[in-house]
């Protein structure tokens, strides 16, 4: 099957039409900071342990470390979605909520095949999505007072990603990020009585985020190990440190038991800046082109740093590591579909970068994928089954699964005729 250029700018004006924001299942564990921050890692990733810093595919994007586009030889349009469930769980009570949406719409073409590539894309930074129910009784009174809290909302990123090389063993690449949107917040409390109660305080709060940061990587590559189609790169990548400004409203309401507004009164409207930390990795692939790659990836984030929130949490260094392997039994097998669709497996295991209840929170998964041809285009699959979080360590749980799903276009744009 081969996708034409109409077919291509047809799905292309679709799926920009559409809303390029991915929203996560609810869960506590986005009240933190910027909330639950996305990894880069595009279906053929996650399907691979989310590895990709340094294990590079000429028919994908190299979306995670921006030195590996010179690996892109055609024009490879990416779009995919993210489809999520959680289970989570105190000890005592157990809670079920799941959630989906488009999450990334990437393009990339050679500007100068095998030398210069660039990429723009859409995609999530973060996403907020909590809702926290709270009872507490009045000391010397028969009442309790009822709270919750509440959030939503996140962070996308326009960005613009450039990869050059320098000699057959060196390549540098560039990435500038365009943060934009909002995060909402909303608390309320509800005094529990024998009387009627007809109204209740409610508190809003959002903050605006409209600012650039900036990330860099580069890669080290040998091919032809062993007097043979073997390769083995090392990768590294650098996300800045960056200062992000802010507009903050915050304002009282009064709300009435159905949750309409019956008025309210705007107590802040400020300026300021909130930090998003620097974050460093490094990754190792070793494989023979086209046919099987091994990968591992180790990041750091470093959020000793982190500042600009009204709520007050602690911080301090997280980590993410994956290792992951595909394989593809017959690249060139006309004859047996199977033999040349791609298989992925792989493990994450990571340590977030914030305490509860006294301890950092952890997470470790498995991941399963899959890519099926299509001509020069794929159809990619992923699925994670992880667990976040401890009840005895963190008072909560999250047991969940992520199910990915990517659609990837590529053609061969420019090129010049030798015949007429």
């Amino acid at each position: 099957m081969q996708i034409n250029k109409g077919s291509f700018l047809a799905v292309l004006w679709f799926l920009v039409t559409s809303a390029a924001v991915a929203q996560v299942a609810k869960s506590p564990f986005s009240t933190f900071g910027w909330g639950d921050v996305y990894s880069r890692g595009l279906a053929q990733n996650m399907g691979m342990g989310g590895v990709g810093i340094s294990n590079a595919n000429p028919w994908y994007v190299s979306n995670m470390n921006p030195a590996l586009l010179v690996n892109n030889y055609v024009v490879s349009f990416q779009a995919g979605m993210q489809l999520e469930n959680r289970t989570i769980n105190d000890g005592v009570n157990s809670l079920k909520n799941g959630s989906g949406n488009l999450h990334y719409l990437i393009m990339a073409f050679p500007v100068k095949p095998g030398k210069w590539t660039t990429s723009v894309g859409l995609m999530p930074y973060s996403a907020v999505n909590y809702k926290l129910n709270t009872t507490q009784d009045v000391i010397g009174s028969p009442s309790s007072v009822f709270s919750q809290e509440s959030g939503s909302g996140g962070i996308n990123q326009f960005y613009w990603s450039n990869g050059v090389r320098v000699n057959k063993y060196l390549a540098l690449g560039a990435r500038v990020n365009y943060l934009f949107s909002s995060i909402v917040s909303e608390s309320s409390q509800t005094l529990a009585t024998n009387r009627a109660v007809f109204f209740f305080p409610s508190v809003y709060e959002r903050t605006y985020v409209k600012d650039l940061s900036f990330s860099t990587g580069l890669t080290l590559q040998k091919d032809s190990l062993f007097r043979k189609n073997y390769k083995i790169t090392l990768g590294f990548i650098y996300d800045f440190r960056t200062d992000v400004a802010t507009a903050t409203t915050q304002r009282i309401e009064r709300r009435s038991v159905s949750g309409i507004i019956v008025d309210s009164t705007t107590v802040a409207n400020n300026r300021g800046t909130a930090v998003i930390p620097q974050t460093y990795g490094v990754g190792l692939s070793f494989g023979r082109m086209n046919h099987w790659t091994f990968a591992t990836d180790l990041q750091i984030m470093d959020y000793s740093q982190l500042s600009g929130f009204s709520r007050p949490f602690q911080t301090t260094t997280g980590m993410r590591a994956g290792a992951g392997f595909e394989i593809t039994p017959d690249p060139s097998g006309l004859g047996n579909f199977l033999k040349r669709m791609t298989y992925r497996t792989g493990g994450s295991y990571e340590i977030f970068p914030y305490l509860v209840n006294g301890n950092q929170v952890k997470d470790l998964g498995i991941t399963f994928g899959l890519s099926m041809p299509l001509g020069l285009s794929t159809l990619d699959f992923g699925l994670k089954l992880g667990k976040r979080g401890s009840i005895l360590e963190n008072s909560i749980e999250e047991d969940y699964y992520k199910i990915y799903f990517g659609m990837t276009f590529n053609d061969r744009w420019f090129i010049k005729r030798k015949f007429d």
